[in-house]
């Protein structure tokens, strides 16, 4: 019998175990537009965090008691839909479970047989070609506008949206400087490519930034690329050259505490005309997928961007996945393998 996460209670501050229960689904007969579904990898995301408030934003919230949704790359066992067979492997909504049915809400879509036939891996579809990939690309390029020969400057860089950022960027012809914690992430994003990296746990961000872009000649930043807020964002205004332009994709730092940030440094949007922007994937994908597929892929066959994976084995590991987003467990994409 196939099993899904509830969330038993809205999280106050940084959410703890306790806020998830596992429990069984029933085991029910298909009904038109239905599948039954085996699932072998559930994508965790930190955007989940604001579907577990109670609070209007761009995501339903989760329903207290109630199954739990997100990314996840499933097997049909059983189909009452068109267009699917048992053996199709598929990108759906139903996450934070181990299988059983779904329906049109959970947007199932076939993966390329094409792809998959060159050995694409599929659970690469919930990350550089799926949603983090997709909000790297869209971030950058479109609400960005990044361009070759800019300077761009990318927090968590070590993440699964960051280090695509950093990726798509050196292969547009651009100076890229990550951040990220520790010595090991920044070890990685400059395998990545990224010209200069500057650890935000080893001291104080304006200082390093500046350093760095000393080091590569540069008199500032074009673009800020954010996944974090707080110091990081504030860095931004602070080495930022004029007419640069931020797209706003998280703020990792107060998802948890919902504390307003202190920008000191937010008075150099006026003088530097600095255009800031917060996006939201869905909002610009389905305009752009087909370009953002072909790209991507192309991208992923030649080598220039990949994707290390942190992987909890277990649906009963989910949470655990989840809660390691804030604790900087993952480098790459966290992803939980069923």
């Amino acid at each position: 019998m196939a099993k899904a996460w509830h969330l038993v209670r809205r999280p106050q501050g940084l959410p703890t175990i306790d806020d998830f229960a596992l429990h069984a689904l029933p085991d029910l007969p298909l009904e038109t537009d239905q599948l039954r579904v085996r699932n072998h990898w559930l994508s965790v995301d930190p955007y989940m965090r604001g579907r577990m408030n109670d609070a209007k934003s761009y995501a339903a919230s989760f329903q207290l008691d109630q199954p739990m949704t997100g990314g996840a790359i499933g097997e049909v066992v059983e189909s009452a839909m068109d267009g699917f067979a048992p053996g199709d492997i598929i990108l759906h909504m139903g996450g934070w479970r181990d299988g059983g049915i779904i329906g049109l809400e959970m947007t199932p879509t076939k993966l390329p047989a094409d792809l998959l036939a060159a050995g694409m891996p599929p659970q690469t579809f919930l990350h550089n070609m799926g949603l983090t990939g997709g909000t790297a690309w869209i971030g950058l390029l479109r609400i960005a506008a990044a361009k070759p020969g800019d300077t761009v400057f990318v927090s968590a860089a070590a993440g699964a949206v960051g280090s695509a950022v950093v990726q798509i960027a050196k292969a547009r012809e651009m100076t890229v400087i990550g951040s990220a914690g520790g010595a090991e992430k920044c070890a990685w994003v400059k395998d990545l490519g990224a010209d200069a990296v500057v650890d935000y746990k080893a001291g104080p961000l304006v200082p390093a930034l500046t350093e760095a872009l000393d080091g590569l000649g540069k008199s500032g930043v074009d673009v800020y690329f954010d996944n974090v807020g707080g110091d990081h964002l504030d860095a931004a205004f602070a080495v930022a050259n004029d007419f640069a332009r931020f797209a706003i994709c998280g703020m990792i730092d107060v998802y948890n505490d919902g504390k307003s940030e202190e920008m000191r440094h937010l008075i150099r949007t006026i003088p530097a005309r600095i255009r800031m922007e917060g996006f939201i994937y869905t909002d610009q994908f389905f305009d752009c997928m087909e370009e953002f597929y072909a790209d991507m892929a192309g991208l992923i066959a030649s080598g220039a961007v990949t994707m290390r994976e942190t992987v909890r084995d277990g649906v009963e590991a989910a949470p655990d996945a989840f809660l390691g987003l804030f604790s900087g467990a993952n480098i790459g994409k966290m992803l939980v393998r069923v």
